[in-house]
C-alpha cells in the first residue's frame, strides 16, 4: 500500500482547511485510515481514523482536542480519506501523518509522509 497525502499550508486562526491521502495497492475492506499529528517537542497523536466494515456502518474516531471542529470521511471509490479542519487554532500547528491499517492475516501498517499545517494568531 501506497498513501500520497495532499494539502496542508499555512492559515489563520479561525479559518478551514482541508488535507487529503489517497491509497493505492492493495486497498482492500477492512481497514482503517487516517491522520496523526506532531507537533514540535509533543508525541505523535491521533487525529481522526475512519475504520471500515464488511458488515456494517463504517466508525470514526477523533482525537480529544479536534473533536467537534474536524471530521473526517472516506471515498471508498477513490481509496481517498478527506480531513476537513474548521475553526483551526494555533495549537493544530503540526505535521500531519496519513495511516493505513490492516490487521489478521494481511496485517500492515503504512505511513505517508507528512504534510504540514501552520495555524498562525
Amino acid at each position: 500500500v501506497q498513501l500520497q497525502a495532499s494539502g496542508g499550508g499555512v492559515v489563520q486562526a479561525g479559518g478551514s482547511l482541508r488535507v487529503s491521502c489517497e491509497a493505492s495497492g492493495g486497498v482492500y475492506s477492512p481497514f482503517a485510515m487516517g491522520w496523526y499529528r506532531k507537533a514540535a517537542g509533543l508525541q505523535r497523536e491521533l487525529v481522526a481514523v475512519i475504520t471500515t466494515s464488511d458488515f456494517g456502518s463504517d466508525t470514526t474516531n477523533y482525537g480529544d482536542s479536534v473533536k467537534d471542529r474536524f471530521t473526517i470521511s472516506l471515498d471508498n471509490a477513490k481509496k481517498t480519506v478527506y480531513l476537513k479542519m474548521a475553526n483551526l487554532k494555533p495549537e493544530d500547528t503540526a505535521v500531519y501523518y496519513c495511516n493505513f491499517k490492516r490487521w489478521g492475516a494481511y496485517a500492515i501498517d503504512v505511513w505517508g509522509k507528512g504534510t504540514l499545517v501552520t495555524v498562525s494568531s
